[in-house]
């Protein structure tokens, strides 16, 4: 079993920057991608970003120039970084393991990111 446990999710003003991290535990293997997708009031879970275990990247078209993921593979821990924070991006954001050898896809609680204007 997979545990996704998220941290650093708050309130923060239009313009500011918030740092959110991902810890997995459990049986991980490689190769597999780890991402952030965020869940508005009244809308659909969508991608924020990935990152694979290879380093690849993958960004939604709102986010590019403003968020950046990163990931250490030594502590199975994916970063989101996330600056000029605009309102839309209020959501609840979670973590995300997918590992391509077992099909596997695991989820984390969630953490809440608020951004005033």
């Amino acid at each position: 079993q997979v545990q996704l446990v998220e941290s650093g999710g708050g309130l923060v003003q239009a313009g500011g920057s918030l740092r959110l991290s991902c810890a997995a535990s459990g049986s991980i293997f490689s190769p597999n991608a780890m991402g952030w997708h965020r869940q508005a009031p009244g809308k659909q879970r969508e991608l924020v970003a990935l990152i694979t275990s290879g380093g690849r990247t993958n960004y939604a078209d709102s986010v590019k120039g403003r968020f950046t993921i990163s990931r250490d593979n030594a502590k199975n821990t994916v970063y989101l970084q996330m600056n000029s924070l605009k309102p839309d991006d209020t959501a609840v954001y979670y973590c995300n393991l997918v590992q391509f050898g077992g099909g596997m896809n695991d989820w984390g609680k969630g953490t809440q990111v608020t951004v005033s204007s």
